[in-house]
């Protein structure tokens, strides 16, 4: 799939950013609401070499009766050797979903990497604190896996009852997984996140809370976190992975 970029493609190219074609190699339904599709990956990997890292993400790029749109999603499992890597997509109406729902073996499209990064911890907490919702599924999973021995406490925002499936690489052991049903546009999991979130904080200095939802529910928990909580910039990993509507 072709996609003319316009002048976001402009923007990125002038900030360094690499394009690629992902070619499908297969696809599958998670849930009804939920869909991984599996892709070679044009070289990618090779090209990040060392860069790979946690929570990495591409934008695809589609188009909209005409017009260049791109969205970003996180890297699932990345093979290097083999060259292959999943994007998951949580579904919904939007050109990017309906892409998903039809991606099937042989298909191509392309896809600019820049601006993705992580900095990991230092010093590695001894409690990993995640918000998100199945947007950012993929995204916890990479953090869960890049710290296998570390306790988690993860508030997960749900939509839909098949949520419940959605497969978080959690153990009942290491991981304490909240679900809390989306209401409010996001006060819900605001509600619960100020209200069980603080216990868990025990010194700001070396708190770890990585947050993904969508961009109003983000504003309004990093502010608290920095401002009520006082965890150092640092501290904090948050980004908006989608606006409601």
């Amino acid at each position: 799939m072709a996609a003319v970029k316009g002048w976001e493609g402009v923007v990125l190219k002038l900030l360094r950013g690499k394009d690629f074609t992902f070619t499908v190699t297969g696809a599958q339904d998670v849930t009804e609401n939920y869909r991984r599709v599996h892709l070679e990956d044009g070289g990618l990997l090779a090209a990040a070499g060392d860069s790979l890292h946690p929570t990495m993400w591409v934008r695809l790029w589609f188009e909209d009766d005409g017009k260049p749109h791109q969205r970003a999603y996180t890297l699932v499992d990345p093979d290097p050797a083999a060259g292959t890597f999943s994007l998951e997509f949580a579904l919904h109406d939007g050109v990017a979903s309906d892409w998903a729902r039809g991606a099937e073996a042989g298909d191509t499209i392309e896809a600019t990497v820049q601006g993705t990064g992580f900095t990991a911890p230092a010093p590695t907490p001894e409690r990993l604190l995640v918000i998100g919702d199945p947007a950012s599924l993929p995204a916890i999973n990479s953090l869960l896996d890049a710290y296998p021995e570390t306790p988690a406490t993860i508030w997960f925002e749900t939509q839909h009852d098949a949520d419940a499936d959605l497969p978080l690489r959690t153990d009942g052991a290491r991981h304490d997984i909240r679900r809390v049903g989306r209401a409010g546009g996001g006060a819900a999991l605001v509600e619960q996140v100020k209200a069980q979130l603080p216990a868990l904080v025990t010194d700001p200095a070396s708190a770890y809370v990585w947050l993904a939802c969508d961009a109003a529910t983000t504003r309004t928990l990093t502010s608290y976190l920095r401002k009520d909580l006082a965890l150092p910039k640092q501290r904090v990993n948050a980004l908006g992975y989608w606006r409601a509507a």
